[in-house]
């Protein structure tokens, strides 16, 4: 079985939205690392040297590759990342190897087989 990281830069109020989605669409669980701040395109503006900008989370998911797609789709849907600039961004990276996933193999072979 292959696996993609899923990496997900969104607004810590979307968060728990984004996990919903992701997990109605075939992901098994995720990471959240919290307090994480980043810059776009356009800087963010400050008011007296305070930053005006929202808190991000970045959220992590190893998922079965043939479910990768889909599940980062729901996750820029959800995240209105395409329609609202600013809001975060997703991106997927090939995994090598992984290991502790072995429980959740099993429930990912009959996802994946009923998928394809």
């Amino acid at each position: 079985m292959h696996f993609k990281l899923l990496i997900a830069f969104v607004e810590d109020t979307k968060t728990d939205k984004i996990m919903d989605a992701a997990r109605e669409a075939g992901a098994t669980g995720a990471t959240v690392v919290n307090n994480a701040r980043g810059e776009g395109l356009l800087q963010s503006k400050t008011f007296f040297g305070l930053s005006l900008e929202t808190q991000r989370d970045v959220v992590l998911f190893l998922v079965e590759q043939h479910l990768s797609r889909h599940i980062l789709e729901k996750i820029c849907e959800v995240g209105e990342f395409e329609s609202s600039p600013g809001s975060g961004i997703a991106i997927q990276v090939d995994v090598e190897d992984a290991v502790g996933v072995s429980h959740q193999i099993e429930k990912l072979e009959a996802i994946v087989e009923s998928e394809l």
